[in-house]
């Protein structure tokens, strides 16, 4: 699996996760007449937004993705293992915590609203790694590729060659049509 792809379903499944969590928070408050929850989730969903946005500056996306780049080994095939597989593998995490938030956030709503303001930090946070590596793929002529591995362990990636080798820098002319 392109770990770009996998940058991005997880930006989106975190950012759904936050608002199906916001959205049992409100209803299960609501039902109970819960102000106060609602008061105190709106202000964690707030300082939630700013860290997120703090943390997914561009400066500090290249430090987050650089270690795991550096550490991608050259390989001259992809991973034999299919895409859905590696992603499920890495990101079923996320359905857990989202499933047991919500669970215990339709009677605690509470709960679901400080899940609910992890999980939008998480997507703010995570939301430039993907054209962060995106351009690193481009500028280099490489891909790179997310291992088979589990979801408790860092990620593991191989580097492959791009299709951007064959492109000429700017500036030179284009080679002569064969012939």
């Amino acid at each position: 699996m392109p770990f770009t792809d996998l940058l991005r379903v997880t930006v989106l499944l975190t950012a759904g996760e936050a608002t199906v969590l916001a959205l049992i928070t409100v209803l299960a408050a609501n039902r109970s007449d819960d102000t106060l929850t609602l008061a105190v989730a709106a202000g964690w969903w707030l300082i939630a937004a700013m860290i997120g946005l703090q943390l997914g500056r561009p400066s500090r996306v290249r430090e987050s993705v650089s270690s795991s780049l550096a550490r991608a080994k050259t390989a001259t095939s992809l991973p034999s293992e299919s895409p859905n597989r590696i992603a499920l593998k890495r990101l079923w995490p996320i359905a857990v915590t989202a499933v047991l938030a919500g669970g215990l956030g339709i009677f605690l709503p509470g709960v679901a609203a400080i899940a609910s303001g992890y999980a939008l930090l998480v997507s703010l946070a995570w939301r430039y790694r993907e054209p962060a590596v995106q351009a690193i793929e481009e500028r280099d002529g490489v891909r790179f590729f997310v291992l088979p591995g589990s979801a408790l362990k860092p990620i593991e990636l191989t580097r492959t060659p791009g299709l951007g080798r064959d492109r000429m820098p700017p500036g030179h002319p284009p080679p002569p049509p064969p012939g």
